[in-house]
């Protein structure tokens, strides 16, 4: 099982820069995107995407051009789940779960508190908000794959120049603590299980070049649930696709284990 996670920051532009026959080439079962910027009606390539075979699920936010998350899968689901039932974030879009016969997969998109104070609040009030909500969800569902931008470098080995940005957004110390506490509520960075390496990075300023010198942030995830431990099979950053300012993740997982 292949899943993808990818915030490709305006999907309309993604695919005006062949994001399609890329994503034709991963063969990947599922896929997780953040940053959406459209509805579906908005959207001229839909029956390509079902020709490759994709069934598609989208969660939009209610403000134009603006956030939101979708899944596209070759697997039915037995259910999907539009949005944490908060609706300060449904309106946003920023969490979308579709339920399998062996795990269940979230798109989330967190909030970014580079803007300001006001978001960065609401920053930290989706955090402890999301921890509760998922602290109950996984008692309802212990295989669960939580993938997405979560907005935050977890440690030092996952930002260009931790000292520098100590205090900028995405690297403070009470979200890498939040950070900390998630993967101790019982997930793995799955990424981090399979690669210990520095220099690994999913999202890059557009300023100063800083994707070609790889001056960037490890900010997007597949978090997998202790449940789904035993059928890690591989993670892998995907730092060739070029669509957005970010790059997709990729994690397998082998069902055959159990």
């Amino acid at each position: 099982m292949k899943i993808i996670t990818y915030n490709v920051n305006g999907i309309r532009s993604a695919i005006n820069k062949n994001w399609l026959a890329w994503l034709q080439a991963t063969d990947a079962d599922v896929v997780c995107l953040q940053e959406i910027k459209c509805t579906p009606d908005q959207l001229t390539d839909i029956l390509l995407l079902e020709q490759m075979g994709y069934q598609h699920y989208w969660n939009p936010a209610e403000k134009k051009g603006y956030s939101g998350t979708a899944i596209f899968t070759k697997h039915t689901p037995k259910h999907v789940e539009y949005g944490c039932g908060i609706e300060e974030y449904d309106r946003e879009g920023r969490v979308l779960r579709a339920d399998f016969e062996d795990f269940s997969v979230m798109s989330t998109y967190f909030p970014s508190g580079s803007s300001g104070e006001h978001r960065q609040s609401f920053k930290f009030q989706f955090l402890d908000n999301f921890q509760g909500y998922i602290d109950k969800l996984k008692l309802e569902l212990p295989r669960l794959v939580i993938s997405g931008d979560y907005n935050i470098c977890h440690q030092a080995i996952d930002i260009h120049n931790p000292k520098s940005n100590a205090n900028s957004s995405g690297f403070l110390p009470d979200e890498r603590l939040w950070m900390e506490n998630f993967i101790s509520s019982g997930f793995i960075d799955s990424f981090r299980h399979f690669n210990h390496e520095p220099h690994n990075y999913t999202w890059w300023s557009y300023r100063a070049g800083a994707r070609n010198r790889n001056l960037g942030w490890r900010i997007d995830y597949n978090m997998v649930s202790e449940g789904l431990r035993e059928n890690l099979k591989r993670s892998a950053i995907l730092c060739e696709a070029r669509h957005s300012d970010h790059c997709p993740v990729l994690l397998e997982l082998d069902f055959q284990k159990n």
